[in-house]
């Protein structure tokens, strides 16, 4: 194994789905993010549903609660 970031135990999200919750913390609307990551508010959703799937839970707060809980996301 090579050093520095490979040695991190591999995140749950992928980078767009970080992004995507990243901008949620900050507030921001499922259009809105749509718009700064140059895709549609539907990628948005399933980026978003897919994140909840992996969680196994029931709402976006929820899935920052746990995010936040498992080191995978800050607030």
């Amino acid at each position: 194994m090579s050093a520095g970031k490979d040695m991190r135990v591999k995140s749950l999200l992928t980078n767009r789905e970080r992004e995507v919750f990243e901008l949620l913390v900050q507030d921001r609307t499922t259009k809105e993010i749509a718009a700064q990551l140059f895709v549609s508010e539907k990628t948005v959703r399933n980026h978003i549903s897919n994140v909840m799937k992996k969680l196994n839970v029931k709402g976006r707060s929820q899935a920052v609660v746990e995010l936040v809980r498992l080191g995978e996301l800050q607030i």
